[in-house]
């Protein structure tokens, strides 16, 4: 013991970069668990509504409400994240993930369980790639992912479009953008979060970035996830 520490005090810059590597998995790891409980709780809102309340829900005004809720929310929280007390803001995002899930459900109409359960184990599986890549990549992504933002954008106009035209040709070339858009996005969001991280952050700050972080990967990985069932899930 007594050789290790005589080795930390001969070289500091090494133990503040063991200490900033600590901090950074701890960080990184709480992002991870917010972004994975906020999944969880979108899938299982999503499942039981769908089974207790759909038929009700369906057509109705309240189903408007659950579709604009999450829009609204969610703009709030990235507006206001600065003023939050990091409790607050979890606290947000999950009910942002529970109402999101709430206006996810009618994919449980329209697809089969079988076809979700297998496209979400094939977009997990993808985005844990993805991000694991973007943590670890030594080139710098700024670049990509400024192209990404201008993809994602027409994706919207497309989308918006799409809705009058109901073009089963043009949806289908908007999900396959859409899927490359979501997996850079993925990888890029996952390095723009491992660098904005700092060892001198206090706690408020810190939790921000963590919800922030986490919101961040969990809109890639619905994303991803609701293009690729466009394009693989069986319809009932």
């Amino acid at each position: 013991m007594s050789d290790f520490d005589r080795n930390v005090a001969a070289y500091p810059g090494a133990a503040r970069t063991v200490a900033v590597d600590a901090g950074l998995r701890a960080h990184m790891i709480r992002v991870y668990n917010y972004m994975a409980g906020g999944v969880a709780l979108t899938g299982l809102v999503a499942y039981f509504t769908n089974a207790y309340f759909g038929q009700a829900l369906y057509g109705s005004p309240i189903m408007y409400v659950l579709i604009f809720a999450p829009l609204a929310l969610v703009f709030f929280l990235s507006w206001r994240i600065e003023s939050l007390a990091a409790s607050t803001a979890r606290a947000l995002f999950f009910i942002y993930a529970a109402l999101l899930g709430a206006s996810l459900s009618i994919i449980f109409a329209v697809y089969t369980e079988s076809s979700i359960t297998r496209v979400f184990f094939i977009s997990a599986a993808a985005f844990g790639g993805l991000s694991l890549w973007g943590y670890t990549t030594q080139r710098d992504l700024t670049g990509m992912g400024s192209f990404l933002m201008m993809g994602l954008i027409g994706i919207i106009i497309a989308s918006l479009v799409n809705i009058f035209l109901k073009s089963s040709g043009l949806d289908w070339i908007i999900s396959i953008i859409g899927v490359i858009v979501f997996a850079g996005l993925t990888a890029w969001d996952t390095q723009k979060i491992k660098e904005m991280y700092s060892p001198y952050d206090d706690g408020t700050v810190g939790g921000r970035k963590a919800v922030m972080g986490a919101l961040s990967l969990y809109l890639d990985f619905i994303n991803l996830f609701l293009m690729l069932l466009r394009l693989f899930g069986d319809r009932r």
